[in-house]
């Protein structure tokens, strides 16, 4: 997945979440995410979804539980 479309899949994440779960999606999508946005820059990829940039560290934050969480 490139930068576009890793930056489009955020912003639905955060805009589709349920009210007061917006972080925890931002989490979750670097969990699901974390060798693409590693490639595409993290950084690159939240300003392509057109977030706020102080979610860089909630993003970074979720690719570093990736190695210990399982998705079902």
């Amino acid at each position: 997945m490139d930068q576009k479309n890793l930056g489009k899949e955020l912003k639905e994440m955060y805009d589709n979440a349920p009210r007061g779960e917006q972080v925890a999606m931002i989490h979750l999508f670097g969990i699901k995410y974390p060798k693409e946005i590693k490639e595409a820059g993290v950084k690159n990829v939240v300003i392509e979804a057109g977030i706020s940039s102080t979610y860089v560290t909630e993003v970074s934050k979720g690719m570093s539980l990736s190695k210990y969480v399982k998705l079902i």
